[in-house]
């Protein structure tokens, strides 16, 4: 093996003052962290929910009351619970009732498709759903041998003030009135509702939970292939990498901080940043369902944030409101850009509006997710990605054989190791040897170059997946999709730059014999066999593809001739 020119961690001079080289290794499990942050805070606010607080006392109990419930439906350690529901407080009790009895949360997409669904349940063969009260019919009609035994139906309402609570009663009463005439007889499906779960008194201390190297989480990633799979995390990895982010900047404060949960909880970078890390500082974490400018501005009068983690196009959209005078930023010191490219104008956009530092960061759900970040201080460098975090390590080596290292100053394949490292990918050990190597280095399947003091630069993805909105896009599942409409004969699926950071999906269309284009009914036809993000939001017909002298479509062409249709509009 070749030498690596990194062993002497020369980013290290660019850490911000108190960061340290290495952070201690993990003692604690996710519950039991939960469990000191309430005995260390539990008068303090844990989550606001459109103006609902929830201390952490009170966290702390529905925790226990949701894990007692669980128990007598069977839940065991090992055993798989899926979680489908947006950012809710119910969301956080169940994600850490679920670990307290030593078995694996599996969060989901809760707009996703009853197909992309069906295909993750099929792969995890979890026995108990935790779903958004939209989503049970979808989770109930799966086949019974995918099908939960048993369904747990949320309804976020409940959790809302009660002002907000009473006035939302009468027209979800109606809109059931409405659905129940268009549809007839509502389907039977006996799921038990949430707050029934908690009616079972709390668990007993008894009862054993996980240990440090237990998997916590799977996580459905299309990691740097386009097939998702579920990526195994352990309370190791995310309690290490909670432990870095806090570590990343020294300025935060325990028990004084306002997360904003705008990043879904079901995503690796929000769940790392505001589910673990923020409840290990025993932050105030403010939940929104989805990101609304106005929802953050009215949230903003009563809990102004202090630190906000999101990407790109909500900074870009945060600094406007900013700059209208209708949101008040001016309390956020710190910020976390990831899952996409950091443009430098919306860096100095964002610290114009808030006075605080907004810095990029990179990783994968791989790594728990965060591996490398820009520093919180003068040394950061706009353009880049950052420098390793604390304990870990970086290798720049050769795509086609890993075991060689790139001489200083080459780009290859970024290779990462640390803590914060997953365990594989659930029931597939042949994806797992290509991607984790033997002695724990990671492929991220990006090219990158490394500076000499160990700045990182992403160049290019090995594979060709396209990141739209912080989520990972298959050009693959997209052309699948695509070919089987009755009008289209092949197709082709790129990325486009977005302006302020991030790709759009995008295709090129080759037509059967007497068909037109029809963008927005192709799209419609998308739309009810994909999430949304994964939709093309331009569509341009070819009278062929380009493709190699082995017949492989050649991407990069198609994306140029798209972008060259585009620019002549």
């Amino acid at each position: 093996m070749s030498t690596n020119p990194f062993q002497s961690r020369p980013w290290l001079a660019a850490y911000a003052e108190g960061v340290p080289a290495e952070i201690e290794s993990p003692t604690q499990t996710l519950p039991e962290m939960i469990t000191a942050t309430v005995k260390a805070f539990g008068r303090r606010p844990a989550l606001e929910f459109f103006g609902a607080t929830t201390t952490y006392a009170q966290l702390g109990d529905q925790i226990q009351r949701a894990a007692e419930g669980l128990r007598r439906l069977g839940v065991s350690k090992g055993d798989r619970v899926a979680i489908v529901l947006p950012n809710c407080p119910q969301h956080v009790v169940a994600f850490y009732a679920v670990l307290r009895l030593g078995a694996i949360v599996i969060e989901h997409n809760p707009l996703y498709t009853a197909r992309e669904l069906r295909h993750q349940f099929e792969d995890h063969g979890a026995q108990v759903a935790i779903v958004w009260d939209k989503m049970v019919d979808t989770v109930a009609d799966f086949p019974s041998d995918v099908r939960p035994a048993r369904i747990i139906s949320v309804d976020m309402t409940e959790a809302l003030p009660t002002a907000k609570r009473l006035a939302l009663r009468l027209p979800i009463a109606k809109a059931r009135e409405s659905r129940a005439a268009l549809t007839g007889t509502p389907k039977l499906r006996h799921p038990l509702a949430w707050r029934k779960l908690l009616d079972r008194g709390r668990l007993s201390s008894r009862v054993p939970g996980p240990t440090l190297e237990d998997i916590a989480v799977l996580q459905y990633t299309s990691g740097t292939t386009g097939s998702p799979k579920g990526a195994m995390l352990s309370h190791s990895n995310l309690q290490a990498n909670a432990m870095q982010g806090a570590a990343w900047v020294p300025g935060l404060v325990e028990g004084e901080e306002t997360f904003y949960g705008i990043l879904p909880l079901f995503h690796a970078y929000g769940m790392t940043l505001c589910l673990t890390t923020a409840m290990s500082l025993g932050a105030k974490l403010v939940l929104f369902p989805k990101f609304d400018v106005g929802l953050a501005a009215e949230a903003a009068r009563k809990s102004p944030p202090t630190f906000l983690p999101a990407v790109p196009p909500i900074y870009e959209q945060l600094a406007r409101a900013a700059a209208r005078k209708t949101m008040d930023l001016s309390k956020v010191r710190f910020s976390i850009s990831g899952a996409m490219s950091l443009p430098v104008g919306t860096v100095r956009r964002w610290e114009e509006a808030t006075g605080g530092l907004l810095v990029e960061g990179y990783g994968m759900t791989e790594s728990s997710p965060i591996a490398i970040g820009n520093p919180m201080g003068p040394s950061r460098r706009p353009g880049t990605v950052g420098v390793p975090f604390p304990s870990t390590e970086i290798r720049v080596v050769d795509p086609a054989d890993p075991t060689v290292d790139r001489p200083l100053g080459e780009t290859g394949e970024l290779l990462v190791r640390g803590p914060q490292v997953f365990q594989g990918y659930w029931r597939r050990p042949a994806e797992t040897a290509e991607t984790l190597l033997a002695d724990g280095w990671l492929r991220t399947g990006d090219i990158a170059s490394v500076s000499p003091d160990g700045f990182v630069t992403i160049v290019d993805r090995l594979k060709e997946l396209i990141i739209t909105g912080g989520f990972n896009v298959s050009p693959t599942e997209v052309e699948d999709t695509l070919r089987s409409h009755p009008d289209i004969d092949d197709a082709a699926v790129v990325a486009l730059p977005r302006s302020h950071g991030g790709e759009d999906v995008a295709a090129a269309v080759v037509l059967r014999s007497g068909a037109t284009l029809e963008p927005e009914g192709l799209r419609d036809y998308c739309r009810s066999r994909l999430a949304a993000y994964k939709v093309p939001k331009r569509i341009v017909q070819m009278d062929d593809l380009p493709r190699s002298l082995i017949g492989k479509v050649m991407r990069r062409e198609v994306r140029e001739q798209i972008l060259a249709t585009t620019s002549t509009k």
